[in-house]
C-alpha cells in the first residue's frame, strides 16, 4: 500500500496486525504498552486522520485533540497540492502524467487510511490508464485494501476483476502474485485445501513480500497442506520441496510438526503442534479459525494412526499420541 523496494512488508499490513495484536486477549499487558508505542507512531507518521479517529472510538489508543487537528491540517494541505498537480498535468501535461498525478492523490488516500476516498480516486486512475500490467497494479492495490480492513467482499471482486484482466493479456510475475494473494484470502475464509495448492504453487515464484515475508508464506503454506494433501503429496509437495527445506527450519516446531505426522510419530506430533498453537492464535489471518484448524489437524492424525490397525484401544492411542485416555475419548 505504501512504496516498498520489493521486499518489504507492507507498513500498513503491519499496523493492522499491531492493532490486532492490541486487541487480542492473550497478549500481555506490557507487550500492549510497545504495541501502542508502535501503533501510535505509524497512525501519527502516515498522518491518519480517520483511522486515529476509529482507533480512538475503538478505546485502542487514547485522544490527543491536538495531534489530530495537526494530522486533519497535514491533510487538507497535502491534498490540496495534489489537486494542484492534478490540474496542472490536466493543462500542460500529457496524458501519462495526468495518470501519474491521479495515482499520486489515489496512494495518498490509501497511506492515510482513507478507504472510501482511495477507492474511488483509483477509479478515476484506472480511467486514466491503458495498459493491462498498470491496471494490475491498481487491483493490487485494492486487494491490499481489503485486505488491511478485512473487507473479504472487496477482495473477492477484486480477484475476479484480475482474473478478468489476464484474460486480456498479462506478465507471469503479476499472475503468480495474484495467485498468493488469493491463496490468502482462501485461508482466511476457511479454504484450506485451495489456498494450499495456491501457495505450492507459488512457492518457487514468490515475491508478493508486501504482504508477508517468505518464512510467513511457507508456514502458511505448510499448515494448509497437512489438513488439505494426501500422505503420497505431502511428502512430495512440502517435505521434500527444497524451497520448503531451506527456511523450514528457522520456523520454531514447523519441521517438527511436518516431519512427525509422515513419520507417524505422534507423540512428537502432538508436541509441536502444542508449539505452533500460540503462533495460530495470534495470526490475524487464522485466527478466526483456531479451533476449526485443531479439529481438522485431530482428524488428519487420528485417521492416518487408525488405518494401521483392524482394531486398537483408546489406551493404546493414548500412549501413541503421549495424551490421556479421557482426551481421545472426548
Amino acid at each position: 500500500m505504501d512504496t516498498q523496494d520489493g521486499t518489504q512488508q507492507s507498513q500498513q499490513l503491519i499496523l493492522a496486525h499491531n492493532v490486532f495484536l492490541l486487541k487480542h486477549p492473550d497478549v500481555s499487558d506490557i507487550e500492549k504498552v510497545r504495541l501502542s508505542d508502535e501503533v501510535l507512531n505509524s497512525v501519527q507518521s502516515n498522518d491518519m486522520t480517520s483511522y486515529y479517529e476509529t482507533l480512538v472510538t475503538d478505546k485502542v489508543l487514547e485522544l490527543d485533540q491536538s495531534l489530530l487537528e495537526s494530522m486533519r491540517a497535514k491533510n487538507e494541505e497535502e491534498i490540496k497540492k495534489l489537486d494542484e498537480k492534478i490540474a496542472d498535468a490536466e493543462e500542460n501535461l500529457g496524458e501519462s502524467e495526468v495518470r501519474e498525478a491521479h495515482l499520486a492523490k489515489s496512494l495518498y488516500y490509501i497511506r492515510i487510511g482513507e478507504k472510501e476516498k482511495a477507492l474511488e480516486q483509483l477509479k478515476v486512475t484506472e480511467s486514466k490508464t491503458v495498459a493491462v500490467g498498470q491496471k494490475m497494479d491498481l487491483v493490487f492495490y485494492t486487494l491490499q485494501i481489503g485486505l488491511f480492513y478485512m473487507d473479504f467482499d472487496l477482495i473477492s471482486k477484486s480477484i475476479d476483476k484480475a482474473k478478468n484482466l489476464f484474460e486480456g493479456g498479462g506478465d507471469w510475475e503479476r499472475k503468480n502474485r495474484l495467485k498468493v494473494y488469493e491463496g490468502l484470502y482462501c485461508m482466511s475464509t476457511r479454504n484450506f485445501k485451495k489456498a494450499a495448492n495456491l501457495f505450492l504453487d507459488s512457492i518457487s515464484t514468490f515475491t508478493t513480500y508486501e504482504l508477508f515475508p517468505y518464512d510467513t508464506f511457507i508456514f502458511y503454506t505448510v499448515l494448509t497442506s497437512i489438513i488439505s494433501l494426501d500422505r503420497v503429496s505431502l511428502k512430495q509437495k512440502v517435505a521434500d520441496a527444497p524451497e520448503i527445506l531451506t527456511v523450514i527450519g528457522k520456523i520454531p516446531h514447523l519441521s517438527e510438526f511436518l516431519n512427525s505426522l509422515y513419520d507417524c510419530q505422534y507423540k512428537s506430533f502432538f508436541l509441536a503442534f502444542a508449539g505452533l498453537t500460540e503462533q495460530i492464535k495470534l495470526d490475524r489471518y487464522l485466527h478466526p479459525h483456531f479451533r476449526f484448524y485443531m479439529r481438522e489437524v485431530r482428524t488428519v492424525v487420528y485417521s492416518q494412526f487408525l488405518e494401521s490397525y483392524k482394531s486398537v484401544t483408546i489406551e493404546a492411542m493414548a500412549k501413541a499420541f503421549g495424551v490421556t485416555v479421557e482426551f481421545i475419548d472426548m
